[in-house]
């Protein structure tokens, strides 16, 4: 194995760390999603019952079929890369006038950038 520089282990930790930036704590999102594919299974359930309460007990088939409503879907989305992150909180103070904004788009300029790996690919 080859030793790392400090520059390129840092270049690697901005493409390859990743962020949450749903706006909710890392750990709440272990509970959120079950909650959130709960939420929506039961929906679904709640519109099928629906749909037999009113339909004649001859047409319980064909009122099934019939009025079968697409499924709410809920999805999770990946974290974004570190250097995303750190650019947006950067260009977020430029805004705000926390920093100029010749400096923030200096400091994006300079920050080091390593294509991302996919793991699947």
């Amino acid at each position: 194995m080859t030793r790392r520089s400090p520059q390129e282990k840092k270049a690697l930790s901005y493409a390859r760390d990743a962020r949450n930036s749903y706006g909710q704590n890392d750990k709440a999102s272990r509970k959120a999603i079950a909650r959130r594919k709960r939420v929506n299974a039961r929906a679904d359930r709640r519109r099928e019952h629906v749909v037999l309460v009113q339909a004649l007990p001859d047409d319980i088939d064909s009122e099934l079929k019939r009025e079968r409503l697409p499924s709410r879907r809920w999805r999770k989305f990946a974290d974004a890369p570190l250097a995303d992150v750190v650019a947006g909180k950067l260009r977020w103070r430029a805004a705000a006038g926390i920093i100029d904004e010749d400096h923030a788009e200096v400091k994006i300029s300079n920050m080091p950038r390593v294509s991302r790996r996919t793991p699947w690919k």
